[in-house]
């Protein structure tokens, strides 16, 4: 095995194009798809619909803290000269690409299985223009992008950090609705101890508990004594950039030290050198089509699990179960948020058994949006993210209290953690949004925190 290693990272760099994924395709749609015409394929419109959709009331009081913005879908319609339409959508401001006019314009005419391989359309127009192919074709999209290998892949729960009771809510509702994984993010202002001592009173052993530290363990000096802490739980199974990836040395100290698996971000460090040092366990594969079957077929040469990160509402999940059919080290759970939604818009919901969902078999994506649902939630674009004015309060049982406001940058917190300007992670800390309740204390505590950053305050 080490001798095949060796050999692949010598050319490790060399990955498929996009003509030879095209080629690919178009070899899966005339040997599998009903007969069709070339000139079928070809891209006669597109339209683009914006809604917002409200999270369900446990995610609310958390995702309203920090990235109230994930609310805002773009839904994408692609229409092929076929008459199928191919559905997409993209979160607007948490994607790897956002699709523009231009996109749009030079989409028009152009032969959609040519086209759909090109990441830099953005998120929902090639998601969009995969479906269109797969239902003119009539073949499912994982027959566009390789030879099916799983007929179902597992999903996991996700949700941004919250409260010790929270959490635990949540990974009971996970756990009614079939899911054996949930996903959340391990942050100094909160107690994470105190979350797993709750969250896990009423969990089998066998539910699986991820945990994503954004770096904010700092260092393996610092995080150790947390990671071995927290590891005596049998529910926890992974842990996600506990400390900066670019530090190799310190995350291959981790690795070594606990029997938790660790979790690293494709690409960063080099793959190969992800290999040779044993800094991480697997990876966190997202982005665009093409990149991302190129991050699968590495991870099936090196024997490496990962998880699929394609974050949206139901489209989105339902787009990732084609990649978890072909893609054979897809084996962590993938994590897709549509469970955040009071409303995913889905006509019929993904179901989960034993933390797994079927790999659809249908035309194209396989599932339909409940277009009634999208009329109803409808609005218009916002010409830039959403900042509405947060106030955050963190206190500890000590009685210290800390407040942060919003600055105009997304990971506000996650940046002044990164900084050390919380305390490190010590017990008893919790975290609330602190409503504007019209007062000039609010407002002078909302200016002063946001001019000088997390501050202390009686």
């Amino acid at each position: 095995m080490i001798a095949n290693r060796r050999e692949f990272l010598k050319r490790s760099g060399r990955f498929f194009s996009v003509t030879a994924l095209a080629a690919s395709s178009r070899r899966g749609v005339f040997a599998h798809g009903t007969a069709v015409n070339e000139k079928h394929f070809e891209v006669v419109s597109v339209d683009r619909t914006t809604v917002k959709l409200e999270f369900r009331p446990t995610p609310r009081r958390n995702m309203d803290r920090e990235i109230p913005h994930w609310q805002y879908i773009e839904l994408c319609r692609v229409q092929l000269k076929s008459g199928h339409v191919g559905t997409g959508e993209t979160m607007l401001y948490y994607t790897w690409g956002v699709p523009s006019e231009q996109d749009i314009n030079r989409a028009i005419g152009k032969n959609a299985i040519e086209l759909m391989w090109d990441d830099t359309l953005g998120a929902g127009l090639q998601m969009a223009l995969f479906d269109a192919v797969g239902r003119t074709a009539q073949v499912p999209v994982h027959a566009l992008l390789g030879r099916q290998i799983h007929s179902t892949t597992p999903l996991s729960w996700w949700n941004i950090d919250t409260s010790a009771t929270d959490m635990a809510s949540e990974c009971q509702e996970a756990l009614r609705l079939g899911y054996m994984s949930y996903k959340t993010k391990g942050r100094p202002w909160f107690d994470i101890f105190q979350q797993l001592e709750t969250a896990t009173v009423n969990l089998p052993s066998d539910f699986k508990i991820d945990m994503d530290f954004n770096n904010t363990l700092l260092t393996a000096e610092q995080g150790l004594p947390i990671i071995r802490k927290i590891s005596r739980y049998p529910q926890v199974d992974i842990y996600e950039t506990p400390i900066p990836q670019s530090d190799v040395e310190g995350n291959r100290r981790i690795c070594d030290a606990t029997r938790v698996q660790i979790a690293m971000h494709y690409g960063n460090p080099a793959p190969r050198t992800v290999v040779e040092s044993g800094c991480c366990d697997g990876f966190v594969a997202g982005h665009g089509a093409t990149e991302l079957v190129a991050a699968g077929n590495f991870c099936e040469e090196v024997e490496m699990p990962f998880w699929l990160q394609l974050v949206g509402a139901g489209m989105t999940a339902a787009f990732s179960l084609h990649f978890g059919g072909v893609l054979q080290q897809a084996r962590w759970p993938a994590v897709n948020c549509h469970q955040l939604f009071e409303n995913d818009l889905l006509a019929t919901p993904i179901t989960l058994t034993n933390g797994h969902a079927t790999v659809p078999n249908g035309p194209g994506i396989g599932y339909e949006l409940d277009w009634d649902a999208v009329e109803k939630l409808k609005v218009a674009k916002p010409i830039a993210r959403p900042e509405p004015e947060r106030l955050i309060e963190t206190t500890w049982t000590s009685g210290r209290r800390m407040y942060t406001a919003n600055n105009g940058k997304v990971n506000f917190m996650l940046t002044a953690a990164n900084q050390g300007k919380y305390p490190y992670y010590e017990t008893g800390a919790d975290t609330r949004l602190l409503p504007n309740d019209g007062t000039d204390q609010w407002r002078q505590l909302y200016n002063r925190a946001r001019r000088e950053g997390p501050i202390e305050a009686k």
